[in-house]
């Protein structure tokens, strides 16, 4: 096995390969074409770094970063005068960056990577600085263990399973690996991605920015759009699986079905199926859980949809070559897929039936389909380190992002918003679409919601919805289903609409946890029978009592719907995690248990937290609820209470089994 220097210098050269750009010999005019397609608060920071010119990032130049509304605002909100002038210095840095031989770019000092990252705020950075280091990473990865099995606890046996290679498990993999701890991941797939490796329906692709969309120890410099497809991101993915080498400690097409805590051992016993069906058991000290929530289909909760004699297709499970052409295809839902998959197909079939049970609130990206910028391609390629910054300045604007505009306000009496703040959201939106639809008033009556902005996942929109409506096949349904017939589907108002395909763009099992494994803890007790019961909590979204040594990712209440990134999320939680097993290995323990009481205070503040936004109140009604009607998805505070929160592992929130 390799020291602990050795496996870091590893990794560290390994993972180093997303940093690398090209050397240039571009002209001043191509460079200065370059510049102006660029992103300048992030290239003004790289330059800064670059060369160590702190007037690159003066106060004429810094970008004021208003709220963010409706739409951001371009370049952090700049003038038309200070963008000229931040092109012209960031001209002139390039090109004696050039001339210089592309010297610099070594480790920042500290107080000019201070500078560097207070030019990208608004606001003061000392409270957030561990945060913004950690998301930086400039001179170490920071996520990284301090710590290795034989450094804390020499001679002892931990193993641990990981269930699921997408995201999520990818990191908790890459972080096992730098503690040397023996690991198995467990992927039902045959490749890494989960959702980004099951979901290939025609249009797939990111709705939050690509850059910030990436792990913070593998930070891609070369995203060719914004919001790249899906086959670009489970490209990634699988770039950063086999660039670890973590591979070799994943077993694909193995199926978890069950798992049971033996309490005379403190170990798990996990259920494994294999492709042919073969189940065995395997024993591990501890379990990370990286399933996602968005992993079970939901197919739509209607009569008859068995009796259809036509395809019925979910948007999650999308055939391998599937011919549309020509096809009289009904689409059930109206949500972020169909956003995707309608405008990607419409051009294909012979006619398009869009049933919608309630229109989705829309948020104005015109260039949400567009390739990044060449200039912009050109600087990300051969920029040392543009691209990470790029990716820190979309994480500093996430960091509030639109959650002021979630507030719900006691004294704000409205038949539809929850808040001022979500009013002017909504009158924004209700503006986007009047311009989409000022000629259709009849669709115009069936896009606008009569719901809160927020209470639901808002879709991003550049017009290719409204014109995919008002091609003549196509009609826009909102009468709601009775029923599946065998010839197509019967609505309220006793028409029968004929077709060959149904596609249910119809969403997932979001609040069924962990389902449909079965997980037997202490005492016997199954989690979603005797624990949950369709309520799904825990400790931090990762612990749960009774059931020792499981630590979840993505699980309840820890979604971020309108600030911050599901990554970032995951990552806390696995380096939580990994904080509590270390405290294990150090102090002789077996297993960890969460105490009751700090998971009944945790979720009481949950609860509150999720009432004052627009998804908790009486008017949400999205999927962010559970079937009991309580937001068990959503994270309802800050980026920098979650990252407190889980920053430490307090051992008096836990009860403990020794080692013998």
């Amino acid at each position: 096995m390799l020291s602990t220097d050795a496996a870091e210098h590893e990794l560290d050269v390994t993972m180093n390969a997303f940093n690398q750009v090209e050397p240039f010999e571009a002209s001043d005019e191509f460079i200065r074409q370059s510049v102006d397609q660029a992103d300048l608060p992030s290239l003004m920071v790289t330059l800064a770094m670059l060369t160590g010119d702190t007037s690159l990032i003066g106060p004429e130049v810094k970008p004021p970063v208003p709220p963010m509304r409706v739409e951001i605002a371009p370049q952090g909100g700049m003038s038309k005068e200070m963008q000229e002038k931040a092109r012209r210095l960031a001209t002139a840095a390039l090109v004696a960056f050039r001339d210089s031989g592309q010297q610099g770019g070594g480790i920042p000092s500290d107080s000019l990577l201070t500078q560097c990252m207070q030019y990208l705020l608004p606001r003061d950075i000392d409270e957030l600085r561990p945060l913004l280091a950690h998301e930086m990473g400039f001179t170490k990865d920071p996520g990284a263990p301090d710590w290795t099995r034989e450094s804390v606890a020499p001679g002892v046996k931990f193993r641990v399973a990981v269930i699921g290679a997408g995201v999520s498990g990818i990191a908790a993999g890459y972080r096992l690996q730098q503690t040397q701890l023996d690991f198995t991941i467990y992927e039902k797939n045959e490749d890494v991605g989960g959702v980004w490796w099951e979901n290939r329906y025609p249009g797939c692709r990111l709705d939050t920015p690509n850059f910030a969309y990436s792990l913070s120890f593998a930070q891609k410099q070369d995203w060719p759009q914004q919001f790249s497809r899906q086959p670009e991101i489970q490209s990634y993915l699988a770039t950063v699986a086999s660039a670890s080498g973590l591979r070799r400690h994943i077993r694909f097409g193995t199926e978890v079905d069950a798992m049971r805590f033996n309490e005379d051992r403190a170990t798990w016993t996990l259920s494994v199926r294999d492709g042919s069906g073969r189940v065995t058991e395997e024993e591990f000290n501890a379990v990370i859980t990286a399933v996602g929530i968005l992993s079970r289909p939901s197919l739509p909760d209607i009569p008859g949809l068995d009796t259809f004699q036509g395809r019925v297709i979910h948007s999650a499970a999308w055939p391998k070559g599937l011919d549309l052409a020509g096809k009289r295809v009904a689409m059930v839902g109206t949500g972020a897929s169909a956003f995707q998959i309608g405008p990607s197909i419409v051009d294909q079939v012979a006619s398009l039936k869009i049933f919608q049970r309630s229109p989705p609130w829309m948020l104005p990206t015109p260039t949400y389909h567009d390739d990044i910028a060449p200039g912009m391609q050109w600087l990300l390629k051969h920029v040392p380190y543009y691209g990470r910054w790029l990716r820190f300045w979309q994480f500093c604007i996430s960091i509030e992002g639109r959650l002021p505009l979630t507030a719900v306000e006691d004294d704000w009496d409205h038949p539809v918003s929850v808040g001022r703040a979500n009013e002017e959201l909504r009158q924004g939106c209700l503006k986007w679409l009047a311009t989409q639809y000022h000629d259709r008033p009849d669709l115009l009556e069936k896009m606008t919601p009569d719901y809160p902005p927020t209470s639901k996942r808002m879709l991003r929109d550049n017009g290719v919805w409204a014109a995919m409506l008002k091609k003549p096949y196509v009609e826009l349904n909102t009468t709601g289903i009775e029923a599946f017939t065998p010839e197509g589907i019967r609505t309220k108002d006793g028409a029968l609409h004929v077709v060959d395909v149904v596609i249910c763009a119809t969403g997932f099992k979001a609040s069924d946890f962990l389902a449909p494994m079965k997980i037997t803890g202490a005492g016997g007790r199954e989690l979603h029978r005797d624990c949950w019961d369709g309520d799904c909590r825990a400790y931090l979204g990762i612990s749960v009592p009774d059931f020792p040594n499981l630590f979840m990712t993505g699980g309840p209440n820890t979604a971020v719907v309108i600030n911050g990134s599901a990554i970032f999320s995951s990552e806390c939680q696995v380096e939580y995690s990994l904080r509590a097993i270390r405290y294990l290995l150090e102090t002789g323990h077996k297993a960890l248990d969460c105490k009751e009481a700090p998971f009944v205070d945790y979720n009481k503040w949950i609860d509150a937290g999720n009432l004052k936004r627009s998804w908790g109140s009486p008017r949400g009604n999205g999927w962010y609820k559970n079937k009991k009607g309580r937001a068990s998805q959503t994270w309802p505070y800050g980026m920098l209470d979650y990252w407190n929160l889980t920053g430490n592992f307090k051992p008096e929130d836990y009860k403990f089994i020794k080692r013998d």
